[in-house]
């Protein structure tokens, strides 16, 4: 982990299907954030393990909203926000189809790393889009099996970064700005 807790390291049980994005695709992601981190409101939404989310607060970021539907990997992220002495944030354990369908908030930054089988990556971002859960001008993180290739991104959206690592295939887009 980088930022304020460059030293520390999150426990992760054994077992269960939490695929943490491996530590040099995180390091690469926050080379591309940096910029833009600090004092950013995010939503981490398929958080698994919370390693982007805590990251990000690692780095400044003024909150980040979890969403993680397995209650045990949420109990993880609730325990490492306590030891790291987080206060600006809240973890739900919710489907994250679910999650999108309630109250909408906007977020500067969302991290999208959703199990690469799940073929959620475009309907979750033609929900994110369609609800108003971005903020003009807002990141997306977008994380899927290399083999897939980009993802299908909204119309507003456009894609800045996209890199390669292994089995991994990751994308930074952003949601443009509204032109009246």
């Amino acid at each position: 982990m980088g930022g304020k807790w460059r030293s520390r390291r999150l426990r992760l049980s054994a077992g269960g299907s939490i695929r943490p994005t491996p530590d040099r695709v995180r390091e690469t992601l926050f080379n591309w954030l940096q910029d833009r981190i600090a004092d950013a409101r995010c939503l981490d939404l398929f958080a698994g393990s919370g390693a982007l989310g805590i990251e990000a607060l690692s780095r400044s970021a003024r909150e980040v909203t979890f969403v993680e539907k397995d209650a045990r990997a949420a109990r993880q992220i609730q325990s490492a926000l306590e030891e790291f002495g987080v206060a600006e944030s809240r973890v739900l354990v919710v489907d994250a189809l679910d999650f999108l369908r309630g109250a909408v908030s906007q977020f500067d930054i969302v991290f999208l790393d959703p199990p690469f089988a799940s073929g959620l990556l475009a309907p979750v971002c033609a929900q994110l889009e369609a609800r108003g859960w971005l903020a003009e001008g807002a990141l997306v993180y977008l994380e899927a099996a290399s083999r897939d290739g980009a993802p299908l991104l909204p119309a507003r959206w456009q894609l800045l970064k996209a890199k390669r690592a292994g089995e991994v295939g990751y994308y930074l887009a952003e949601r443009r700005r509204q032109i009246v």
